[in-house]
Order: C-alpha cells, then sequence, then structure tokens
C-alpha cells in the first residue's frame, strides 16, 4: 500500500479541493488516504465520494490546534465518526477561537496604520472559518507592505512581533478525549517541527500516552530518513505506534512532502492503520 494520513484542503489552508487532492493522491499511487484540514472535517464527504470513485481507501482525518504547556502543538484524528457531537463542538469552539485571534490581529495592523486586514484575509481563504496568519501575510504582501511570507511573520504576524495575538487552542487532554469519544485514534502531528528539547519531547510524548493517545507522526513532510528513524525509537521507547503523512498543502509546498507517496515506516514500527476499523 501506498499510505498518506495527514494533508489538507481548501477547506483548511490547502489550494486543492477535497476532490482535487484525492485526485492527485491517486495519481501519485496511494491507496490509503486521511484527509486532516485544520480544526474542519467540512471536506470530508466530497473527499469520500472522490475517493470511493477511485478505489481510494479514505480514512476521515481532522488536525486540531492544541495549546500544551503554552506552546502550540497539532494532534491528528484519524478513523471516528465525523457525526460525534463532542468532536464537533471542539472544532467549532476551536474554528470561532481562530475568527477572534484573526479580529484582534488585524485592530494591532490597523494601530500600524494598515486597514482592512481582515475583510483582505477573509476575502483569501477559501473557507471563512478557517481564516488564518496565512491569509493575514498574503494581504500585506498584496498591499505592498511586505515582500514575502517569510517577512509578513517576521515583521507583523510572528511571535512576539506587532500584530501578534496569544492564544489558547484546544487542551491536550481535551483533544485526545474528543477523537476517543468519537471512536477515533489520535496521532502527535510532525513532531520534528516543534523545535522542543529532548526533555520537553519525552514530557509531551509520556503526557500524550497517560491521556490515552495512540501514535506519533514517525514520517512528516520531507523529513529525512535519519528523522523517521530518530521519531520510529521514541514511538517504540513511548509505547506509541507511528503514523506517517506527507502535510501536503499545495504544490510546490516548501515544508509538505508528495502527496500520496510517503515512504514506509522504519523497521520494527507498530502501523497505526493496523488499528483501523474495517471497511
Amino acid at each position: 500500500m501506498s499510505i498518506d494520513l495527514h494533508c489538507h484542503s481548501t477547506v483548511s489552508d490547502g489550494a486543492l479541493s477535497p476532490a482535487e487532492v484525492v485526485t492527485l493522491a491517486r495519481q501519485n499511487g496511494c491507496t490509503l488516504l486521511a484527509l486532516t484540514d485544520h480544526d474542519h472535517t467540512g471536506g470530508l464527504a466530497e473527499a469520500r465520494r472522490t475517493a470511493q470513485a477511485l478505489g481510494v481507501r479514505l480514512i476521515n482525518g481532522v488536525e486540531i490546534s492544541v495549546t500544551w504547556r503554552q506552546r502550540t502543538v497539532h494532534i491528528v484524528g484519524l478513523d471516528f465518526d465525523d457525526a460525534e457531537p463532542t468532536l464537533q463542538n471542539l472544532l467549532a469552539r476551536v474554528r470561532q477561537g481562530r475568527r477572534e485571534r484573526m479580529c484582534a490581529m488585524a485592530v494591532k495592523l490597523a494601530k500600524k496604520g494598515i486597514h482592512g486586514a481582515y475583510e483582505g484575509a477573509l476575502a483569501r481563504a477559501a473557507n471563512p472559518d478557517m481564516v488564518s496568519r496565512t491569509h493575514l501575510a498574503e494581504f500585506l504582501i498584496a498591499e505592498g507592505h511586505v515582500r514575502n511570507k517569510a517577512q509578513a511573520f517576521s515583521k507583523y504576524l510572528g511571535d512576539g512581533k506587532p500584530a501578534s495575538v496569544r492564544h489558547e487552542w484546544a487542551a491536550l487532554d481535551e483533544a485526545v478525549a474528543a477523537i476517543r469519544a468519537a471512536g477515533g485514534l489520535a496521532v502527535i502531528a510532525h513532531p520534528i517541527r516543534y523545535g522542543f528539547s529532548a526533555t520537553a519531547k519525552r514530557n509531551l510524548f509520556d503526557e500524550f500516552a497517560a491521556l490515552g493517545g495512540h501514535a506519533i507522526e514517525v514520517h512528516s513532510g520531507s523529513s529525512s530518513a535519519n528523522d523517521a528513524a530518530n521519531y520510529a525509537f521514541l514511538a517504540q521507547r513511548h509505547n506509541l505506534m507511528a503514523s506517517c503523512g506527507s502535510d501536503f498543502h499545495r504544490m510546490g509546498d516548501y515544508g509538505g512532502g508528495v502527496l500520496g507517496a510517503c515512504p514506509p515506516l522504519p523497521a520494527g514500527c507498530r502501523p497505526v492503520w493496523e488499528a483501523f476499523r474495517q471497511p
């Protein structure tokens, strides 16, 4: 099987529609795919119809924004009942918080003489529920305030910058609990990207496992074989299963891998898909 359990569509911050994501994944040889849009499951029905037509097994997925010890981490949920109210209520709350944060950031930009940022960001978001700092950055670029996305974050939007707004997402325990309540599997997304120390990683993995978390992404995006081997060891050490995902958002994405074409897991891993319910 060719497996990809982490990717995004226009329902969150991806460039392709759910149907286009599934189609491209299939063209790349994928047979088992999870669409994991940020804090939203609205693309699953469209993706499922396309997957059925193309012979791809689609797994319900979502990527939940979480605040853990004042740091943002992401927890992927897999193979859950997308109609379960506990999970959907949590996702709705996180999305509302996202909109409120963007409004507060736009107010700060207005104080710097940059007006209309929230409306400009909304105009660039395919799904208004998922307006984000990326869309604010696109607005700043279009209006000539910055040259590129990196400068938008370094000058205005990044942590500690003039338009930055601290935000509390879902708590780790409630994200894991909501995924479990929906019958799903909880996975720590792209742990390599958080820049945590060895102690912080150990604390995160220990707490996650104690809460009933299931797996970590051993391979994510364009991580190296050495990275995968390291996280495979950590998964085994913490008695967690292993997942893999491209974290695909758009063609040419600097941090994403090839959609639908993740490398095999290192030897000794317990694949998370072995715990999926039978189709």
